[in-house]
């Protein structure tokens, strides 16, 4: 019956989406040709920005005024130390053993010296965190990335990194596999507020830079998953170097 729940849940995304309506296009705003379904995309885009707003930016906020900064640092260490076991499969999978070993290291050494991950001691030792996941894997598997899309809640993706997410979601142990559910729900929460916290600021940047934020997000979403997927290569489909998406 599991099937029936994700269904569900599926579906009530959806619903929530086609509540919001479908935005029109600014004027003066070029279409993208990756974006092919760009006003549902804004309404969808619209509906995460009101969230964030009067939901998880609040909440945040508290969050950050309650535990001091070198908790919040604790926390996040101990969810990146956690998110490398992750990074060390997909970078398997995407034939770079030694990049995976280099993950594995990382997870021993702040697990072991980083008091269970809570103390970042791998970067300085001279082990670089990398960030993989299955959307990743999809692509370095040539899997094209078809159209642009916004999902409810996770933001900026695409039909591939759709099927990334939800692969991703499937294979999280904290997130669907962990026996107690009060504290896996818990530690869900947790994170959630986690990562909002990483761009707490950049976030309020971006809203005073970017004339058009949508299409200031997509484009950086797309380049930068080129970029990723390519490593970094200069070739044909990567067009500038990488920019640090502060939603993701």
């Amino acid at each position: 019956m599991q099937w029936l729940v994700r269904l569900r849940r599926f579906l009530l995304l959806g619903l929530v989406a086609t509540m919001v309506g479908c935005a029109s296009i600014p004027a003066g705003v070029e279409p993208s040709p990756n974006d092919p379904w760009e006003p549902f995309n804004r309404s969808v885009f619209e509906f995460n920005e009101g969230l964030d707003a009067y939901v998880l930016k609040p909440v945040v906020t508290g969050y950050r005024f309650v535990l001091p900064e070198f908790v919040r640092d604790g926390i996040y260490n101990f969810f990146s130390n956690y998110s490398d076991i992750y990074t060390a499969l997909q970078n398997l999978l995407q034939g770079k053993p030694d990049y995976a070993f280099s993950d594995l290291m990382r997870v021993v050494v702040n697990t072991t010296f980083g008091l269970g991950g809570l103390i970042d001691m791998a970067t300085p030792g001279g082990l670089p965190k990398h960030k993989e996941d299955w959307g990743q894997t999809f692509g370095v598997w040539g899997v094209p990335a078809g159209p642009y899309v916004v999902l409810p809640f996770f933001g900026p993706s695409n039909v591939r990194d759709t099927f990334g997410t939800v692969a991703d979601l499937e294979s999280d142990y904290l997130f669907r596999l962990l026996p107690d559910v009060a504290l896996r729900n818990s530690l869900t929460g947790l994170r959630v507020v986690n990562s909002r916290n990483t761009y707490y600021e950049a976030g309020d940047l971006l809203d005073g830079a970017a004339l058009d934020k949508y299409s200031f997000m997509r484009d950086a979403y797309i380049q930068r998953r080129q970029y990723q997927i390519n490593e970094g290569r200069e070739d044909e489909e990567v067009l500038m170097p990488p920019y640090q998406n502060p939603y993701e």
